[in-house]
């Protein structure tokens, strides 16, 4: 199992990014998926999570309005579009496969909103 996360980088407040998290070595299809972050010195929030289909969403209440999460199995990729990023969205940003519980992570891409 391999989950490489893409799309992180400097953004000014207000702005957007699209993370990209492509998977390989399982049948990305057949599993929900989630986006987690950690903000430098905090542990681990869970930040959205998406069915196999794509037809089911859930999002923490800090991002809610904010941020996408949507997947291509086609492509074996699941995204994370953010909008209207604030300063404390800044943190690394890791994709993980859910089975019963996050059983595999990324190594993370880290977003940095600062003006």
């Amino acid at each position: 199992v391999q989950l490489v996360e893409s799309g992180g980088g400097m953004v000014q407040p207000g702005g957007s990014l699209r993370l990209s998290c492509a998977a390989s070595g399982f049948t990305f299809s057949k599993y929900d998926m989630s986006w987690v972050r950690q903000a430098p010195g905090k542990g681990p929030e869970w930040v959205s999570i998406i069915n196999t289909g794509g037809g089911s969403t859930y999002y923490a209440d800090s991002v809610k309005g904010r941020f996408t999460i949507s997947r291509d199995n086609a492509k074996n990729t699941l995204y994370l579009q953010m909008n209207s990023l604030k300063p404390e969205d800044t943190a690394l940003y890791y994709c993980a496969r859910e089975d019963d519980g996050m059983d595999y992570w990324g190594k993370g891409t880290l977003v940095t909103v600062s003006s």
